[in-house]
């Protein structure tokens, strides 16, 4: 099997408390990974020792053949990535806000272009970012993490704040993606729904441990084993967090 992101006991401590515990990935090439939890199970946290922005207290992963912590500029260079909602020079246009970071990843002046064109705003590219709708603001973020096409991208709840009209656009824009330029894409969301539509495997979170990783078709066969309702994502999801939490729950009156 082809991975382009394993992780192997990844940990994560800050004090006594165990932000992720023990987490093992694999994320194939070319796949849609879509990364579930309730809010504070660890996804936002995984995902930022994945971009460096914070150090596992052990555990290691790797990232398109390279190794953290020895490869971890290199790895930076392949990873595109959409970390909570993306703030922008107001008084910037699109374009312009663009290539603030096109300079920095060192990048030829058509990426802008390109990205622009990936996401669909090629022609508000010269329009303030002040003026934006909070949908064309996703869209730009989701324009900065594009720039320069990279084989990997990490988006955190990427449909945040969005109308239905909005997460239609940015849903079928990331599904369109791997086909699109051959990337590979990890997707956290709490729109479980639009997840189902998108993702081709799934890795479900619950207090830092994981408690489920495979297709989704792997993941029905798991829920009917388990006598769980596996008629969607959700019910799924409900039932293996609840099931978890009750199993906590028992374990911490013995």
């Amino acid at each position: 099997m082809d991975y382009m992101i394993t992780t192997e006991q990844l940990t994560k401590k800050y004090k006594s408390f165990v932000a992720v515990n023990d987490v093992s990935l694999h994320i194939r090439k070319g796949s849609i990974y879509g990364f579930l939890g309730p809010n504070g199970a660890g996804k936002s946290t995984t995902m930022k020792m994945l971009l460096g922005l914070t150090a596992p207290t052990k555990g290691n992963f790797t990232i398109y053949g390279k190794q953290f912590p020895a490869d971890r500029l290199a790895i930076l260079k392949e990873v595109g990535s959409f970390i909570e909602s993306p703030s922008f020079y107001a008084n910037l246009t699109g374009r312009e806000n663009l290539d603030i970071i096109r300079r920095i990843l060192g990048l030829p002046g058509s990426a802008v272009d390109d990205a622009l064109e990936l996401v669909g705003l090629s022609e508000f590219g010269d329009r303030l970012a002040k003026k934006y709708s909070l949908g064309m603001k996703q869209r730009l973020g989701l324009a900065g993490a594009l720039l320069g096409r990279p084989p990997i991208l990490i988006l955190d709840e990427p449909t945040n704040g969005l109308d239905p009209s909005g997460i239609h656009e940015i849903r079928n824009l990331i599904k369109s993606l791997p086909d699109l330029y051959d990337c590979t894409v990890l997707i956290s969301s709490h729109m479980l729904s639009e997840i189902e539509l998108m993702a081709d495997d799934i890795g479900i979170l619950n207090h830092g441990r994981l408690l489920f990783e495979g297709s989704l078709d792997g993941l029905r066969q798991y829920a009917l084993q388990s006598g769980f309702a596996a008629d969607n994502l959700e019910d799924m999801f409900l039932s293996m967090v609840e099931k978890d939490n009750a199993g906590r729950k028992q374990r911490a009156k013995l």
